[in-house]
């Protein structure tokens, strides 16, 4: 190897004078912290944003039954799909108004806003005399309507993250977000002891119900804050390491250079969506199906959901922490399609009642006395404990889902959706390229919403109308759609990963022109380059220069 081809690494010649090149410096130390700090926040508001979702799930059902006796379950589902009915509508309009700023601080902070004040008004529906359903009704949706910042994050990590760190940084606002689904429910246990009755603190009532509302209340005001100036500074990364690989010279002419492959894209997206119906449904689903099939009271099943939600927690947690090193082992595809899709399979599949007997059956709340007149079993009556086969008439001829098996399926479950849901976000992310993803994360936030509009509702209908062996049957069928269709595309699943610190991108065959991209997997293979780091020593780099050379 002569002189020369090792110098090519930090020189140029002009004018038959050799100069030395600067290394291109994609960030410094102090914007790397500001980097890491903003995605935090991130993190941090994802949490916020799944805990307002699942913090009321558990307690929606019986708040509803006690502020509006005549709502009935159809209504309930209603004011579940509220939210993700709010975040539909509005996420693709964030995601355009993101794209739009050149700062995600003003959506943000506005949705906070939006998140402070409807959590305020959920916990307020006691002083409203007339029409409360249709109250809790706009409250839930205007939650909904802040959630839609969502799309802007998912959008920010993809613009501040560069391409290997990025399955981590999914992995953790993942596992932000379902944390916040898991501990919600966990929170609402915790606050169970205040019963239904509470306390009075400045003119408004704390009880098991509201008390929940106003978490979210408190925590909203921190995130809110935390968007100010002096804590968020916006900082993007991915577009400048494309712009060294690609050597492009401008943002848009980088991702202009790179087409989305439109089949995987949507696969993805609809994916998301089975995935989050799956999960969504399980939560929304929980309380009044442990209710009928084992005649718990409205306390015991806060109680025991939220605890089982809590322990749920912990089993995610660990699948989220072993997402990192499984992908450095197995391919990410592979990994999304049997840790993520198979093991929801299973989790439904155990669902599907097929040993015992029926469920207790419970009598309708009024009853005609000896005199004639009308009485009303109390709620915490032994009587009306159990399966109303009156309103679900399945209740006398389907099985009871037995508990090792409500227990085993749902842990299952905690198992894989974090590694489906993790793992889809990622790939998504990745095959978009370094555009702004602000509109497509909309869509694809607003398929999540779609699916859990679509599962409060099944609830409300579908469960109530054929019972559990139907409702657990056709979501396996569901899981198992997408997981066959993932399979067949998988190589289109891959995207190169490249570590880029501090590099220049070099032509290894010498004539200084840019290296041009090929068509690849997804546009990012590189013909002939090489990115040199700064880390690396000089001999490492004419090493691989020789060898790229020979």
């Amino acid at each position: 190897m002569t002189e020369e081809q090792q110098h090519m690494h930090s020189s140029t010649v002009e004018n038959g004078e050799r100069k030395e090149k600067r290394p291109i410096i994609l960030e410094t130390d102090e914007e790397k912290r500001d980097r890491m700090w903003s995605l935090r926040i991130i993190y941090f508001t994802m949490f916020l944003i799944s805990l307002g979702f699942s913090i009321v799930l558990t307690g929606i059902w019986p708040y509803l039954d006690k502020l509006d006796p005549h709502a009935g379950k159809e209504f309930m589902g209603l004011v579940v799909a509220a939210n993700p009915l709010g975040q539909m509508i509005f996420s693709p309009l964030f995601g355009w108004w993101s794209n739009k700023m050149k700062s995600i601080r003003f959506p943000l902070m506005a949705s906070m806003a939006i998140f402070c004040i409807s959590s305020g008004v959920y916990s307020t529906l006691d002083l409203f005399e007339n029409n409360v359903k249709y109250w809790m009704f706009i409250a839930r949706f205007f939650v909904g309507v802040s959630s839609a910042n969502i799309a802007v994050c998912r959008s920010y990590l993809s613009a501040a993250t560069t391409i290997k760190e990025r399955t981590d940084a999914v992995s953790m606002m993942s596992l932000a977000q379902v944390l916040g689904f898991v501990f919600g429910p966990a929170l609402q246990a915790a606050v169970t002891p205040l019963g239904t009755d509470g306390f009075i603190f400045g003119g408004f009532t704390i009880n098991m119900y509201t008390a929940a509302g106003w978490a979210n209340v408190f925590l909203g005001v921190i995130n809110f804050v935390l968007f100010l100036p002096y804590y968020f500074r916006d900082c993007r990364i991915a577009a400048k390491e494309q712009m060294l690989i690609q050597g492009k010279e401008t943002e848009k002419e980088t991702w202009k250079s790179v087409k989305v492959d439109y089949t995987t894209a949507w696969t993805l997206i609809f994916s998301f969506f089975v995935i989050s119906f799956n999960f969504v449904l399980l939560e929304t689903l929980g309380t009044s199906l442990a209710m009928d099939q084992f005649a718990w009271t409205k306390s015991e099943a806060l109680y025991y959901m939220g605890a089982l939600l809590s322990i749920g927690a912990f089993v995610a947690c660990a699948a989220f922490l072993l997402i990192p090193p499984l992908c450095r082992r197995y391919s990410e595809s592979g990994l999304l399609i049997w840790g993520g899709f198979f093991i929801m399979v299973l989790g439904r599949f155990i669902f599907i009642p097929y040993r015992g007997d029926i469920p207790k059956l419970a009598v309708d709340r009024e009853f005609v006395m000896e005199n004639g007149t009308m009485g009303l079993y109390d709620e915490d009556d032994p009587m009306v404990l159990g399966c109303p086969a009156t309103t679900q008439p399945w209740c006398s001829t389907t099985l009871q889902l037995q508990f090792p098996e409500f227990l085993i399926g749902y842990m299952i479950s905690a198992v894989g959706y974090p590694i489906g849901v993790t793992l889809i976000q990622t790939i998504f992310s990745k095959i978009l390229g370094a555009r702004p993803q602000g509109t497509w994360m909309g869509v694809f936030t607003g398929a999540g919403c779609v699916s859990r509009i679509f599962g409060p509702l099944a609830v409300g209908s579908f469960y109530t109308r054929y019972g559990t062996t139907w409702i657990f049957s056709v979501t396996c069928a569901m899981m198992v759609f997408p997981m066959i269709w993932l399979y067949f595309l998988q190589n289109r699943l891959y995207v190169k990963e490249v570590d880029v610190k501090s590099v220049e991108m070099k032509n290894l065959n010498g004539n200084g022109a840019a290296p041009k991209i090929q068509n690849g997997t997804n546009g990012y293979v590189n013909a002939k380059s090489v990115i040199i780091n700064e880390n690396e020593t000089s001999d490492e780099q004419a090493k691989f220069l020789a060898n790229g050379s020979s």
